[in-house]
């Protein structure tokens, strides 16, 4: 089977996620199923508005070995395989460093989701993994403990955000899902503080103005 075109997917993916600040630099990586043996990842510490198809690997699902690619896989390919073995129906899956939901990861609480819309999406709550270095085997368990089959989003606490969907668009509107609700979070939290801390309100005030700026 030629992968190619799906290689070509995840370049075109990265690019989409960084025009709107998903991604950026060389942070953050996505995984796209090929098959049940195989999938394509993002290499290792390329930047994404350089990268090419010949430089995304495909990877074995079973022992994460190299299968191509001219660049080493993400230093997170082994978080992805997790995701990919304990949800056979999902096709892919995205880590970002996306701003607001990251910044949720940052507070070491899971959110509630607050409407029926959402939760068709990432379903009813996003869990907080806690904290293990990136790319380390312990991060991986950790995620794989906390996955679970209805559940599409998760925070990553001080790493940013796992997203996942049954195919290449239902993972990108969990991550554009995850994102609104982080804004709707953040803003409510913020509304509080202004009315419980007075002293403060001028400057939380700046915060939330630049919160609700696009």
């Amino acid at each position: 089977m030629n992968t190619l075109s799906i290689r070509q997917s995840v370049v075109d993916l990265c690019i989409k996620l960084s025009h709107i600040g998903y991604l950026a630099g060389t942070g953050g990586n996505i995984a796209l199923r090929i098959d049940a043996e195989r999938f394509a990842v993002t290499p290792s510490a390329t930047d994404y508005l350089s990268m090419s198809a010949a430089d995304v690997c495909v990877v074995r699902l079973s022992d994460l070995q190299r299968l191509e690619g001219e660049r080493t896989p993400s230093v997170e390919t082994s978080l992805h395989a997790r995701v990919l073995r304990q949800r056979p129906e999902v096709l892919c899956s995205i880590h970002t460093h996306q701003p607001v939901a990251s910044a949720c990861a940052l507070l070491g609480r899971s959110l509630e989701v607050d409407n029926e819309a959402t939760r068709r999406v990432i379903g009813p709550r996003v869990p907080l993994i806690g904290y293990m270095p990136s790319g380390t085997g312990l991060l991986a368990w950790m995620v794989g403990r906390a996955i679970r089959p209805d559940l599409n989003a998760y925070l990553m606490r001080n790493h940013g955000v796992l997203c996942c969907g049954s195919s290449l668009e239902a993972a990108v509107a969990s991550v554009n899902a995850l994102e609104n609700l982080a804004h709707r979070h953040l803003a409510q939290r913020i509304t509080q503080q202004i009315s419980t801390h007075p002293q403060r309100a001028a400057a939380l005030k700046r915060v939330l103005h630049t919160l609700e700026t696009p």
